[in-house]
């Protein structure tokens, strides 16, 4: 105590200015850091929610980061400037460093979470409302921060997604999503009747002014995907709106139906019929379509 005392009985102008050149120096590091992290923000172009959504997701990234990094740059200051009033901040530093690696340690899963959470909302992976996949977890995310994804999935429930457990993510609502409809038709049906009508069923839904803002490319008739004695495979191709391909996909298969009736093609029902532990003879015997 006397030696802090007698320090402060000589404490001098160059003292003063020291701590006052800190203070300047923390003040610009922090004008620095809002400056850069404002340009994480990334401003919605359109009034669409989704846009407000990403606005709001990167601004609240962008004050985490400075509200982090300010701290670190005033508590560096701090240390810095108490042995100007004549205090020994080695023990202090040392302290604060071992407690910083227990915390690390103790954190690590955390620290996992929040850093790849930072990378998915900076490099606009998926958003809230996007549909995503991730592992066999298939859902609208409902709720995005640093730490976590939330997912409601087709059961309804909302499933918590630790941000640092994902590894591969499927994003289903960008750009377009796509649809294949497989046809089996008896193979003793002329193959060319057959893709006639399902051009016709296509060319159908592509003129529906009530489907035609679901398309964005075909249905496209794309043709045998698979030949054998029992039937013939027709593939037709659709992409569509996003999310979107699940109920176009129904409704082109119920036009190709309305439209084989009107030709009179029958469809193949096929079956396939195994008998577990049956004689080579009883099997030769029983055949798909021989069973009544």
């Amino acid at each position: 105590m006397p030696s802090l005392f007698t320090h402060w009985s000589e404490f001098a102008p160059r003292n003063a200015l020291h701590l006052l050149g800190i203070f300047v120096i923390a003040l610009l590091v922090n004008r620095l850091l809002r400056a850069v992290t404002n340009l994480l923000i990334k401003h919605a172009a359109t009034p669409a929610r989704a846009a407000q959504i990403r606005e709001e997701q990167t601004r609240t990234m962008a004050e985490v980061l400075y509200g982090a990094a300010s701290k670190v740059t005033w508590g560096i200051a701090l240390l810095t400037a108490l042995p100007e009033f004549g205090i020994n901040v080695t023990p202090v530093a040392a302290v604060a460093g071992l407690a910083s690696v227990a915390v690390g340690f103790g954190a690590q899963n955390l620290i996992r979470d929040v850093i790849t959470g930072f990378y998915i909302v900076i490099e606009d992976q998926f958003a809230v409302g996007d549909t995503i996949q991730v592992a066999d977890t298939v859902g609208r995310v409902e709720h995005l921060t640093l730490r976590r994804t939330v997912v409601r999935d087709a059961r309804g429930a909302l499933v918590t997604i630790a941000n640092g457990e994902i590894r591969t993510v499927s994003n289903l609502s960008r750009d377009w999503s796509q649809a294949f409809v497989d046809v089996s038709i008896a193979p003793e049906i002329p193959l060319e009747k057959i893709l006639q009508t399902l051009e016709a069923a296509a060319s159908e839904l592509r003129g529906d002014p009530a489907w035609s803002q679901a398309l964005v490319d075909g249905p496209r008739l794309l043709g045998v995907q698979n030949l054998d004695h029992n039937a013939s495979t027709v593939r037709l191709q659709v992409r569509t709106a996003p999310t979107r391909q699940d109920e176009v996909a129904r409704e082109l298969r119920r036009r190709i139906q309305i439209e084989f009736q009107r030709q009179g093609i029958p469809l193949s029902s096929v079956q396939r019929i195994e008998l577990a532990n049956a004689s080579p003879s009883l099997q030769e015997a029983v055949r798909p379509g021989s069973a009544n």
